[in-house]
């Protein structure tokens, strides 16, 4: 039991690492071969590659090396303590921390063989830009607030 659990996450895991790695992939080969990338997939989403060497959506860049190194070490840390929380976890939880590990081991990756993370989703709407984000930052989101919103049923329920 424990065994198909483990086995699931690591694939969870694996896949949303894949994932985020083959569409930076893609988006960075066609940056390349390209002097403007900016590409309007409709009125609202544009693909953009922007380089971001802060933490989620942007936030806290600074060219400064030891900042930079901070964080890194931060996220690492932070990791760890998702990988603790993945195994005390119930069943549901352990998936939503899955993927949260798998998007941000896709970052932390950008982040030691780049020194930053290539983000290339813009989400537009008259003009109104959202912070530009990759494929790792969907499903770290996607893992946060659900976490957080089985969190807040399951203290409604116990009352």
């Amino acid at each position: 039991m424990i065994k198909k659990e483990f086995i699931l996450n690591f694939l969870i895991i694996f896949f949303i690492f894949f994932l985020d790695r083959i569409s930076k992939i893609y988006v960075l080969n066609i940056a390349q071969s390209n002097e403007i990338f900016d590409i309007s997939i409709n009125p609202f989403l544009n693909i953009i590659l922007v380089w971001n060497s802060g933490i989620g959506f942007g936030l806290f860049q600074l060219d400064n090396a030891i900042t930079y190194n901070i964080i890194t070490t931060l996220i690492l840390t932070v990791n760890l303590v998702i990988i603790y929380l993945l195994f005390i976890a119930d069943k549901t939880q352990k998936i939503f921390f899955s993927m949260i590990l798998g998007g941000s081991f896709g970052n932390l990756y950008d982040r030691v063989n780049y020194s930053a993370v290539p983000d290339f989703i813009d989400l537009n709407y008259n003009g109104y830009h959202w912070f530009v984000f990759n494929v790792a930052d969907i499903f770290i989101t996607i893992g946060i607030f659900t976490l957080i919103f089985l969190e807040i049923f399951k203290k409604k329920n116990e009352k």
